[in-house]
């Protein structure tokens, strides 16, 4: 994981690991569906904030712990990269097993009693579920043989299914679905990916995880060994700083859509998009310098978020 996203940490993927999370297990809003787990883990932002509407809760607390669960399996512990994506490979094959209808396996019943009842009661889109899934392989893989993207195209089309899915699934439950408003939320989701991707360079390079791709490396004149050196040098900063620049844009050009959404789901996305414009504000102090330090949100920050979401 920004309230609205990182309420729900994916839209994503988000941003993650900062201020504490609320607890999202508020009481199911079926007397079929079973509690979601609680969140430990910490985000840049509250999951399932007191703006969300009370019957949205449930079935948000669901999503949130399907892609949270899903994200340990991707990334926590000391499994080998084959574990996590025989891991994933199962998982994925309960989410088709409960959307056919069959009965929660006992390993994850807990993330995925609560899931199949809001797929149940919302008609909720099963393949953006599953895309989730298809990028947390997609990111393993990648890391396990140190493959890089080639393009922000190739980029972008990792943040179609790593980040936007959440931002539609959202707005499925508040029952929103035309072409313009989708697309903006594409454009947030992918945004609130990139920043977090600026964000964590210092920490994602030296894990083999390359974000940074080869067209804008070579527009740079930067060899990806300066990147896993950590050289930092006018090449690379400029490198930083036009990527931070294109996540911003991507942002603004979905920004629009907080004016289309009415009441608490407007003002969850003001949040969603300032705390995502924050943490940017922080990365381009850096100058580039974010290729070896980390800048996170704080609670001093959110004040300012507060006044520039009143401002929108």
């Amino acid at each position: 994981m920004t309230d609205w996203l990182v309420i729900y940490e994916r839209w994503h993927h988000l941003v993650k690991r900062d201020n504490s999370g609320v607890n999202p297990s508020f009481p199911p809003s079926s007397s079929e569906a079973i509690q979601a787990a609680p969140v430990t883990h910490y985000e840049n932002f509250p999951v399932a904030s007191l703006l969300c509407p009370p019957h949205l809760r449930a079935p948000i607390a669901a999503i949130y712990a399907f892609a949270r669960t899903a994200d340990d399996l991707a990334d926590e512990g000391d499994a080998t990269p084959e574990q996590r994506l025989a891991d994933l490979q199962a998982y994925r094959h309960e989410l088709a097993r409960i959307a056919q209808g069959d009965a929660p396996a006992a390993r994850w019943a807990q993330v995925f009693g609560p899931l199949q009842a809001t797929i149940r009661q919302h008609d909720l889109p099963v393949a953006l579920l599953d895309d989730l899934l298809d990028a947390f392989m997609q990111d393993i893989a990648y890391t396990r043989d140190g493959r890089t993207y080639a393009t922000r195209a190739e980029l972008l089309d990792y943040c179609r299914r790593s980040a936007n899915p959440v931002g539609r699934l959202l707005l499925h439950l508040y029952h929103v679905n035309d072409a313009t408003a989708l697309a903006q939320s594409d454009d947030i989701c992918s945004a609130l990916q990139l920043i977090n991707f600026w964000q964590d360079l210092s920490q994602d390079i030296p894990r083999q995880r390359h974000y940074l791709t080869d067209a804008d490396c070579l527009r740079h004149h930067v060899q990806r060994d300066e990147l896993t050196r950590m050289a930092r040098s006018s090449r690379t900063d400029q490198l930083i700083m036009d990527n931070a620049a294109w996540a911003r844009q991507t942002m603004l050009r979905g920004a629009p859509l907080v004016h289309a959404l009415a009441g608490r789901i407007g003002w969850e996305l003001r949040l969603v998009v300032q705390g995502g414009l924050r943490i940017l504000d922080k990365v381009e102090a850096l100058n580039g310098g974010s290729l070896t330090t980390r800048r996170k949100v704080g609670t001093l920050d959110f004040p300012l978020m507060l006044l520039r979401a009143a401002r929108m």
